[in-house]
């Protein structure tokens, strides 16, 4: 399965790209799966995602939480916590 990554904010300066298309390997089912696969992927992966409890997820624009499926999400997007003000 191919999704659209999206990052953001921090997440996005820590890769040094704001998105990229990704073909996810078999087993990989929940965004919280895909964050620690991803930050397998390399030094800036890893920097990006070595606190994932405080990354949130959107699936097609939907906030989720860590244990949301990925099964037919067309978009994943990453970003740190938002404050308002």
């Amino acid at each position: 399965m191919t999704v659209k990554v999206l990052y953001f904010a921090w997440v996005r300066e820590r890769l040094g790209k704001a998105q990229e298309e990704i073909e996810l390997p078999p087993g990989i089912d929940t965004i919280g799966q895909l964050m620690s696969w991803l930050a397998d992927r390399g030094e800036q992966y890893a920097y990006a995602f070595e606190r994932p409890q405080v990354i949130r997820a959107a699936i097609d624009r939907n906030h989720v939480r860590a244990d949301a499926r990925i099964e037919g999400a067309r978009e994943i997007a990453f970003f740190p916590p938002m404050t308002g003000g």
